[in-house]
């Protein structure tokens, strides 16, 4: 398995942007939660101070955030292994005019069906 770190150099940092739930509490406080990140929280008197604590905490702890590229293993297609099975069966020719015949047969009555079809309708 081949597994590439997408890093940034330490000149340039992108900007982090999170979703944050915001909550007024039964206490008559605010909490401010990153969303998929429970640990992140911050909670004040109004809106404001709950997010400027939170904002707060998100320095301090200095999360990383990095993208992850992982290569699929490299795996055989499931149906590889019948490919050719039936190479030197000498019923397998006999299988093949079956089902041609049996495809003819399906397609007449398709068209026999589609012709009965335009001929209601011409009728109408």
């Amino acid at each position: 398995m081949n597994l590439t770190v997408k890093t940034y150099p330490n000149n340039f940092a992108p900007k982090l942007t999170y979703d944050v739930l915001i909550e007024n509490q039964q206490d008559g406080e605010v909490s401010a939660t990153v969303l998929g990140l429970p640990d992140f929280k911050g909670s004040g008197v109004t809106k404001e101070e709950a997010i400027e604590k939170l904002i707060q905490l998100l320095q301090e702890r200095k999360p990383e955030i990095v993208t992850l590229e992982i290569e699929r293993p490299q795996t055989e297609h499931p149906w590889i292994k019948f490919a050719g099975m039936f190479k030197d069966d000498p019923q397998f020719d006999e299988m093949l005019a079956y089902i041609e015949a049996d495809r003819r047969e399906l397609d007449a009555q398709m068209e026999e069906y589609y012709r009965q079809l335009d001929a209601e309708d011409e009728t109408k």
